[in-house]
């Protein structure tokens, strides 16, 4: 039986569809593709603008492209041709010096879409590696090797490549920008559903050693947006240890970073070399929390979010977002810690412990006979990052407890000026208030700092600030005082050296340990009694204390102790810049005592060793009239710390009167 004639048009025009296909594949599986390597070394070499050369054997076979993921479409079913080219080399971007060749490969296979060699475009779906040699480079003028564009000279051919499969070899990177050079070695996993590849790292970042090894997926897929690519690592960098699990998405473009992160080091001062984030000198630390980021053409923007770890014995917890702006990067975000430890805050200012600092790597500067820290600022760094982060403690201690409640500041760091504003607390039942600032940015002094303070204090109660100490534990009574300095210096003790301004401080209407009181006044036998038969409270009408500061030299302007049974009049220097003391005090009784010693004591020496001794001609002299002092303070700058002590303040506005009338003399030698 005969076909109709349409029926045998149809089957003769199908089988041609069929045979000419079938028949290019006999025939391209036949050519001698060897020939074609000259062609085909020219054209990719101009497509990615750099030496490319096929040394060894060139085939083809076929294949179809089915990727396995949910999201592949017809193009990945269609039969494309397989090139397998053994012993490939690709050179390095003319101009750039670099150790090796960017790559040399044992066997090189990728699929090429033909209908892309029409449009000049090498189009290659797959690139598979086998005992690939990798180098990958990065000069200080951000010129790299693996860009395959150029702006200048725009390529006839473009080539486009989708995915890669990795496998056995050796990776090094080379990055004169952040100081790295470091090479992976790299093998296949079996039988891992996530992971196909695993490497070890060894090598530089920033002058510190770098050592581990992780793992990855077996395919990069360098144009899709939903196929994330997993990655996992732990990596030692200087005694720093970085852990990450998580996945990059969109490779090619560094556009989606979702991981895990884990870090941990001597302290957080030595994460600069690694993300150019300022931070300041801490204790051993550790954190965990959520890092995503992405780097796009105005630079990368992190997120470290719902992070929690700890600081020497403190705990923080909180957000981060660092943004590489222009002119410089910024970081924003907002930490806090339920309980802070004050020996943690101690390398801030170079005021830690030796073991401390010997936990952190730091070296020991501070000489043995000074108390005031001179470990320097490290400024140089200061104009690299600008900062807004707010910091809050619910409560900071110390090895005798510390009644700090509720530490709330903000951290503002621009161009090189950093301040702290407001930073408040709770403390002693009151509240300290001040603004710190820090200018660190080298325009007025390029070796140091240019800083103020301007604090207050109200309403702290005098037992609850020294509440391990037996001679204050049935004292009440409280403290307003007010702090107003300006300095310039390259450490902590540079500034208070060079400081100037006032301290200013009021005692009203409180009581104090009699015992105490009779230990100041060396009043010896009322001492023994008072042992014998215990202790009571005496009324503190007044402390008041009116310290001017000059260059670092803080000289007592008024500095009175006056309670019911005694006065204690105080005279005399403390030297900031020598660390020095020299001070009179001159204790008078208001009533008769066993065997009173009312001669002048000398408090002098340094900060680290005072010497306390007693005037012994005054002694032998029972000179009982009160020491001439020098007040020159204004009553009335005193007045409002008195106004603010709460009552009617009388004990302070008495005391205040008589010291007006007072005549002036120059303090004591």
């Amino acid at each position: 039986m005969s076909l109709p004639r349409r029926s045998r048009i149809a089957l003769a025009i199908a089988g041609a569809l069929v045979a000419v296909p079938v028949i290019a594949l006999v025939a391209l599986a036949s050519v001698d593709w060897n020939r074609a390597r000259p062609w085909l070394n020219d054209k990719i070499g101009a497509a990615i603008d750099r030496p490319f050369e096929i040394r060894g054997a060139l085939s083809l076979t076929w294949g179809r492209q089915g990727s396995g993921d949910a999201d592949r479409t017809w193009r990945d079913y269609l039969p494309l041709p397989y090139l397998i080219a053994r012993d490939v080399h690709i050179g390095n971007p003319n101009g750039m010096r670099a150790p090796t060749e960017m790559a040399s490969v044992g066997q090189f296979a990728f699929a090429v879409d033909p209908l892309g060699l029409l449009r000049n475009r090498i189009t290659v779906p797959v690139l598979r590696f086998d005992r690939p040699a990798l180098l990958l480079q990065r000069d200080a003028d951000g010129k790299n090797n693996w860009t395959f564009k150029r702006a200048d000279k725009p390529s006839l051919w473009q080539l486009d490549v989708q995915r890669v499969v990795f496998a056995k070899g050796t990776v090094r990177y080379i990055d004169a920008m952040t100081h790295v050079d470091a090479s992976a070695e790299v093998d296949t996993i079996n039988g891992d559903r996530d992971y196909g590849v695993s490497w070890k790292l060894r090598g530089k970042w920033n002058a510190q050693d770098v050592s581990g090894g992780g793992k990855a997926g077996a395919v990069l897929a360098l144009r899709e947006q939903t196929a994330p690519f997993p990655l996992s690592a732990e990596l030692d960098v200087g005694g720093t240890r970085i852990s990450i699990v998580g996945t990059l998405t969109r490779p090619a473009a560094l556009t989606v970073l979702d991981m895990r992160l884990k870090l941990s080091g001597p302290s957080m001062e030595r994460l600069y070399g690694l993300t150019g984030v300022l931070l300041p000198e801490t204790p051993p630390f550790s954190t965990e929390g959520h890092l995503t980021g992405s780097i796009g053409a105005a630079g990368g923007h992190w997120i470290y979010d719902q992070f929690t770890g700890r600081v020497g014995s403190s705990d923080i917890a909180g957000k981060l977002d660092y943004n590489s702006a222009r002119p410089r990067p910024l970081l924003t975000g907002a930490v806090h810690s339920t309980l802070l430890q004050v020996a943690d805050l101690g390398p801030l200012i170079g005021a830690d412990s030796k073991a401390s600092r010997k936990a952190r790597g730091a070296e020991e500067v501070q000489p043995g006979n000074k108390v005031l820290p001179v470990e320097t600022f490290r400024t140089e760094r200061w104009t690299a990052l600008d900062a807004d982060v707010g910091f809050k403690a619910q409560r900071i201690t110390r090895e005798r407890d510390l009644p700090i409640h509720n530490l709330d500041t903000r951290i503002h760091m621009q161009d090189g000026v950093l301040s702290l504003t407001p930073m408040d607390f709770d403390i002693a039942g009151g509240r300290f208030t001040s603004n710190v600032m820090l200018d660190g940015s080298g325009k007025v002094n390029a070796h140091a700092i240019r800083a103020e303070l301007k604090a207050g204090a109200r309403h702290l109660q005098l037992k609850q600030l020294f509440p391990k100490f037996d001679g204050m534990q049935a004292t009440v009574g409280e403290v307003n005082a007010d702090v107003s300095l300006s300095a310039t210096g390259n450490s902590v003790a540079g500034l208070l050296g060079s400081s100037n301004g006032e301290l200013k401080g009021v005692i009203n209407e409180g009581s104090v340990s009699k015992l105490l009181l009779e230990e100041m006044g060396l009043n010896i036998g009322s001492v023994v009694l008072t042992k014998v038969i215990g202790d009571k409270q005496v009324k503190l009408n007044c402390m008041v204390t009116d310290f001017a500061v000059s260059n670092g030299l803080m000289r007592s302007r008024l500095f009175v102790v006056d309670t019911s049974e005694a006065r204690i009049d105080i005279a005399g220097t403390v030297n900031l810049g020598n660390e020095k003391l020299d001070l009179t005090l001159k204790p008078d009784a208001k009533s008769m005592r066993v065997i009173s010693l009312r001669s002048p004591i000398y408090v002098r020496g340094s900060f680290k060793d005072p010497d306390v001794s007693i005037d012994k001609g005054m002694m032998a002299l029972r000179a009982g009239g009160a020491l001439a002092l020098a007040v020159v303070a204004p009553i009335a700058a005193i007045l409002p710390l008195v106004n603010t002590a709460g009552e009617d303040g009388s004990g302070c506005k008495a005391l205040l009167a008589q010291a007006g009338g007072k005549p002036v003399a120059p303090a004591p030698k």
